[in-house]
């Protein structure tokens, strides 16, 4: 929430610079809209973190069966694209003698360990003894440090 704060207040700044150079004479207003603007943005980022996490949540419950796989599965370092969403491979080892699938919530933190978004992943069908991979990838767009954690893992 931090890193929206951050930004919010930025864009204010930015905007208020602008105004300050514009020649209607209506900078205080400008000023006033950029500052509604930014704090419409700042308080968007709980609602972005609050509907990912449920989101991830309503994947994780349809989930039948499952049992804790978290010491079945490694995270990648975790890269941010040019679009400005971060992604992680994610790999799950099947250990057992059939065919498994794996959900996997993947949760994106900043150095503090704040939790900025979380998504689950399936890796369906994993061979017996063989390892799956896929990618996470973050619902919005995330800057700075950002390091991936395994939330949840369930084989099924």
């Amino acid at each position: 929430m931090a890193r929206w704060t951050a930004g919010a207040v930025l864009v204010t700044v930015l905007v208020a610079g602008l105004a300050g150079c514009s020649d209607d004479g209506s900078a205080s207003s400008s000023v006033s809209k950029a500052a509604s603007a930014a704090a419409s943005l700042a308080s968007r980022a709980p609602e972005v973190l609050a509907s990912a996490t449920a989101e991830a949540g309503r994947k994780l419950d349809e989930v039948k069966g499952g049992i804790d796989a978290r010491d079945a599965v490694r995270l990648g370092a975790p890269k941010t694209g040019g679009d400005g969403r971060t992604t992680v491979s994610v790999t799950a080892d099947n250990k057992t003698s059939s065919a498994k699938s794996f959900a996997v919530q993947v949760n994106f933190e900043d150095p503090g360990g704040s939790l900025l978004d979380t998504v689950v992943v399936t890796l369906s069908d994993v061979a017996a003894g063989k390892s799956g991979e896929a990618t996470a990838r973050s619902t919005h767009k995330l800057s700075g440090d950002v390091k991936a954690e395994v939330g949840t893992a369930l084989r099924y």
